[in-house]
């Protein structure tokens, strides 16, 4: 299926639909035929990567991986980059110019794959769940 993500004039996506498979590839004959802009968006890419479904591991056949990120409502269309950036969820977070994703001035501790942590602005840290901050 090919996905689109509709765009409004400051580049923000404002909804993103599915299209049929035939549409793949023709962004411009969607903008062209509703006078709206569409920038197409693979459901399987996450930062730069595109990924089996199935299996959730790197595709072998990267050329599927389609403008860094899947769109979502919010995200930022930039045309340099030719890419779908999310809304940066913290002022001290900093772009990564390669998945363009939002990365942490602190990486997450490494115990995070058995212990929740919520990232804490003020201090530019990480803090577990149900801790005194």
């Amino acid at each position: 299926m090919a996905h689109f993500a509709k765009l409004d004039g400051s580049n923000t996506v404002v909804f993103v639909t599915v299209g049929r498979d035939e549409d793949d590839g023709k962004e411009l004959e969607l903008s062209e035929r509703t006078g709206d802009v569409y920038k197409q968006t693979s459901y399987n890419t996450r930062g730069g990567v595109h990924y089996n479904p199935l299996t959730n591991t790197p595709s072998q056949d990267q050329t599927k991986a389609l403008r860094k990120n899947y769109a979502g409502v919010g995200y930022t269309y930039d045309p340099i980059r030719d890419a779908f950036i999310p809304p940066k969820p913290y002022n001290s977070w900093v772009l990564d110019e390669d998945t363009c994703l939002w990365n942490p001035p602190t990486p997450l501790p490494q115990d995070a794959t058995s212990v929740m942590y919520m990232w804490d602005e003020p201090t530019l840290s990480w803090v577990k769940m149900g801790s005194e901050t």
